[in-house]
């Protein structure tokens, strides 16, 4: 009996109720899927497809173009920043895409110095490292030329931190040859740069550019045949500049520019029609160099507002030519000379000049051997110029006589904001009177600042 009810309820469990049996309604089928993350809640939208397919087929197939203004930033969004610039440059417009682009390709990226343009940012990068790592005679000119078309938009600023040479042995010589020029300093066969006339000819936009003839990180490669500024060099980049209307500010610097090449230059920087701001710092330029700058202070740039020729070579001579052009000048706002050899012969030209000038607002002859002779002078200035807001004359031994010329000057004065007076021997008491004439005069300017934004605001 016992064996029986087993072997009853077995059956019941192999196959189930019996027909004559009801079933309870509340027992279901189930079915038990194979994938077990499988939910049907989780099938893509078809929009989500079409989008995925957009995405994975970009670069053959871009596709922006009527897009739902949401969909396109999903799709900008997802796309590889590999894509080739063919495709993207004039395509994106998308803020965001470039900026991936440039935080995967830089390490640094300050875009507030492009204007708060990641675009911007990412081609003036892509074109300075293609110029940069240019090696004439060996890398093809069709790496810029491809370049060009896809960048001359959005480029506004190159700044040119290296420029290779050919490489290429042009010496054959042995190596005590290559260390008797290295020891020396003299120079190896010149050998030429990038040509900038490609690039600067087609650059609708530029506006400034910033270029050093030399070899970054040359290490125990070094040959002075890598920091040569050539006579070539300096005649195709004058021509391109001359050409390029709209650029604003050309910095050329630690490029070994010397009086002949600066000549060529500024022969080329004359009667630019938007030139205002000249750089030709920590080069080689003297006197004769310095006139031919002259020049070009002296009305013939209508628009230069500013001029550096920090850590040069230039002395009295020269100095007395800038200062007779500043007498000439009306528009230029600042002059940078320091780190030159100007000694008293050149500081008491260029303050002799300032007694005139009613346009120049800044002025720095910071290290430039001076003494008491152009102090005095100074003091003069700072009684009579209202133009200048600034004076930089750190770096010279004026003494405490200066200093108290300086004070004299100073008390009458009720336009500089700012004199530098560090390490010229001034003394405290002198320096300690200057800062609150300099102070009351801060004040004064930031009052009338003040009140004319404030009636522009009423306006």
């Amino acid at each position: 009996m016992v064996v029986t009810d087993i072997r009853s309820s077995l059956v019941k469990k192999a196959i189930g109720p019996s027909a004559g049996v009801k079933q309870d309604p509340k027992t279901l089928r189930r079915i038990i899927a194979e994938d077990p993350d499988w939910s049907l809640a989780t099938v893509p939208l078809m929009k989500d497809l079409a989008i995925n397919h957009i995405v994975a087929n970009f670069k053959e197939h871009p596709v922006l173009k009527g897009l739902h203004s949401k969909d396109k930033i999903k799709v900008l969004d997802k796309i590889d920043t590999n894509i080739p610039l063919e495709v993207t440059a004039h395509l994106v417009d998308d803020e965001g895409y470039w900026k991936r682009c440039c935080k995967g390709k830089y390490q640094v990226c300050d875009v507030s110095t492009y204007g708060g343009s990641w675009k911007r940012m990412f081609f003036e990068k892509y074109l300075e490292g293609l110029i940069e790592t240019f090696v004439p005679e060996q890398t093809s000119d069709e790496v810029i030329d491809k370049a060009i078309p896809l960048a001359s938009r959005y480029v506004r600023r190159l700044n040119i931190r290296q420029l290779l040479p050919p490489v290429k042995d042009t010496t054959k010589t042995d190596d005590a040859a290559s260390d008797v020029f290295s020891d020396t300093g003299s120079e190896a066969p010149s050998m030429d740069h990038f040509e900038f006339g490609a690039v600067l000819e087609k650059m609708p936009h530029l506006e400034e550019l910033k270029v050093m003839y030399g070899v970054n990180d040359c290490g125990m490669n070094f040959e002075w045949n890598l920091f040569q500024f050539t006579q070539r060099d300096c005649l195709l980049l004058a021509k391109s500049i001359k050409s390029c209307k709209q650029l604003k500010s050309i910095c050329i610097h630690q490029s070994k520019v010397d009086d002949a090449k600066v000549r060529v230059l500024i022969s080329h920087f004359l009667d630019h029609p938007s030139l205002t701001d000249v750089d030709l710092s920590q080069n080689c330029i003297g006197d004769r160099g310095a006139r031919a700058v002259a020049k070009l202070i002296n009305n013939r740039c209508p628009n230069l507002r500013r001029v550096t020729l920090t850590g040069n070579i230039i002395r009295g001579d020269g100095t007395k030519a800038i200062a007779y052009a500043l007498t000439k000048n009306t528009h230029l706002k600042e002059l940078n000379l320091r780190l030159n050899r100007l000694g008293d012969e050149g500081g008491q030209a260029i303050m002799n000049a300032l007694l005139k000038n009613n346009s120049l607002k800044s002025i720095n002859v910071s290290g430039n051997d001076m003494t008491e002779p152009t102090a005095t002078v100074l003091s003069q200035v700072l009684q009579t110029n209202t133009s200048l807001t600034s004076i930089n004359i750190s770096g010279n031994r004026i003494g405490t006589d200066g200093g108290k010329q300086l004070q004299e000057g100073m008390e009458v004065n009720k336009t500089v904001i700012k004199l530098d007076l560090r390490l010229t021997e001034a003394g405290q008491e002198s320096e300690y009177c200057i800062n609150q004439v300099l102070k009351a005069n801060q004040d004064k300017a930031r009052e009338a600042k003040e009140a004319m934004n404030s009636a522009n605001n009423l306006r």
